[in-house]
């Protein structure tokens, strides 16, 4: 009992007086509120289950709140100490501490503040933490809060995954994605503080496997089955001659007795390959496990397999621009031009504006200026009388050149036609051909097929108006 008196009279008597100052009540109600919402969020975290699972949580649950709770920590010291001094300097250190008791009015005020200031700052700072997690959860925070995103961002709005949100694609499930996370944000963010960034941005390999990401919302054993595609070109002729090229994509997967067919049957299979490249677009040596459970190996240059990651064939590896695609230059004017704008009416709208795409400018502001001048000066000078009768069309295949331009090259990025390979197909990039080339072969002699109707037939090639078309309604 002695020996708690006199810790009191040391110790608890001096730390509530000295206390009992605006700075220190502060860091009280900044520690006591950050606990409550940190306590908050641990018991949602261990026995909830509506917690968001936003692995950017993480920094305002490790970092920001408890980085409040140890600044509402070093608060209170840091009052006890300028109340002492300033006490101290005006000779008004008393003789004995009050004693604590709450029928003290300047002891009770003080707890009341704590107690007031707690309940406004737990307010505030759950407000805040809830917002920021909410606000973490959407597009936008990815895509505009780094300007160096800015090509991703205008292409996740032109995608099938619109709406879809970033994290869902870019960050795996658990613990060991939610600490990857972490770890490679935060790299990332002293990269951009820093200018240190890479320019391209190339995703390699920081997408997680498809397992963990598309496969949350895709079965990627459902029947697809075949599919109609319609691609439409247009000619460097003056007249902009538009001929079609017809493909039935064998998209197949698993029917319900269990057969297999198509692309997605024939890339079904435990398949490993080793690139030697981080965009994995030169992949010499591939392995197939077959039914049988024995494992064919296949090689470009006659020998084992690389040195370099091993890794699982997924969706990703024909589907790596699923929502950031850049189209090509000849792509993109083909199918703008299908939809009306460029209009085919003008001459050589096709072989100009290709021009004017590929041409190189410092940057989009100066593109559209260009681009927009060019046209006009084309048609002014070498069709008078189209610019005299068309100029409506004229300024809208201006403006269409000028978004084309600004949704597939940026300049300051260093993003140009062809940066971002897209490995569906094989007519603009090496895609399938990566693999089906005829020059991947196992010590047998076999060769990895090239079989094309495999994963598609072709029904009309660069025609004009195909019969089929028309047979379909399609013309």
């Amino acid at each position: 009992m002695k020996n708690w008196e006199q810790f009191k009279k040391n110790w608890v008597r001096p730390f509530f007086f000295y206390g009992n100052n605006r700075i220190s009540l502060i860091g009280g109600a900044l520690t006591s509120a950050s606990a409550l919402v940190l306590i908050g969020f641990w018991v949602v975290d261990v026995f909830g289950r509506s917690g968001s699972d936003n692995p950017y949580l993480g920094i305002i649950v490790d970092l920001f709140l408890p980085g409040l709770f140890i600044l509402g920590l070093l608060l209170i010291p840091a009052g006890i100490w300028l109340r002492q001094r300033h006490l101290r300097k005006a000779g008004q250190v008393p003789q004995a501490y009050p004693n604590v008791d709450l029928r003290d009015p300047a002891f009770r005020h003080g707890i009341e503040f704590v107690v007031a200031a707690t309940f406004i700052n737990f307010v505030i700072v759950g407000t805040a933490t809830y917002r920021g997690v909410a606000y973490m959860d959407t597009p936008s925070f990815c895509g505009q809060t780094c300007h160096v995103m800015e090509p991703e961002w205008t292409q996740y709005h032109v995608s099938s995954h619109t709406g879809v949100p970033c994290t869902a694609c870019h960050i795996a499930p658990g613990l060991s994605g939610f600490v990857h996370a972490k770890v490679n944000g935060t790299k990332q963010l002293a990269m951009v503080m820093f200018h240190d960034y890479p320019k391209p941005i190339m995703a390699g390999s920081k997408i997680p496997a498809a397992n963990l990401t598309c496969l949350n919302c895709h079965n990627p054993n459902a029947l697809i089955g075949d599919k109609l595609l319609v691609e439409n070109h247009f000619g460097d002729d003056e007249t902009n001659s538009m001929t079609n090229t017809v493909l039935l994509i064998h998209v197949g997967g698993r029917d319900g007795f269990g057969h297999l067919s198509g692309i997605h049957g024939a890339h079904s299979a435990h398949i490993e390959y080793v690139s030697t490249d981080d965009n994995r677009q030169t992949i010499p040596w591939v392995a197939k496990t077959n039914d049988d459970g024995s494992v064919t190996e296949f090689s470009s240059d006659g020998k084992g397999p690389p040195a370099g990651q091993r890794r699982v064939m997924d969706c990703i590896d024909c589907h790596n621009r699923a929502a950031h695609s850049f189209a090509t230059a000849e792509q993109a004017l083909n199918k703008d031009m299908a939809a009306g704008s460029p209009s085919s009416s003008l001459p050589f709208i096709h072989k100009e504006g290709l021009v004017l795409l590929k041409a190189d400018y410092p940057s989009a502001v100066d593109a559209s200026t260009t681009i927009t001048a060019g046209l006009e000066n084309y048609y002014r000078t070498q069709y008078p009388a189209v610019w005299n009768s068309q100029r409506p069309q004229i300024d809208q295949a201006a403006k269409t050149l000028a978004v084309i331009y600004s949704r597939n090259v940026f300049p300051f990025m260093k993003i140009t036609w062809g940066t971002h390979p897209n490995n569906i197909g094989h007519n603009d990039y090496p895609g399938c051909f990566r693999c089906h080339d005829g020059s991947h072969n196992s010590k047998d002699g076999k060769s990895i097929t090239m079989d094309c109707t495999t994963c598609h037939n072709l029904v009309a090639v660069d025609e004009a108006k195909p019969k089929q078309l028309t047979d379909l309604g399609m013309q």
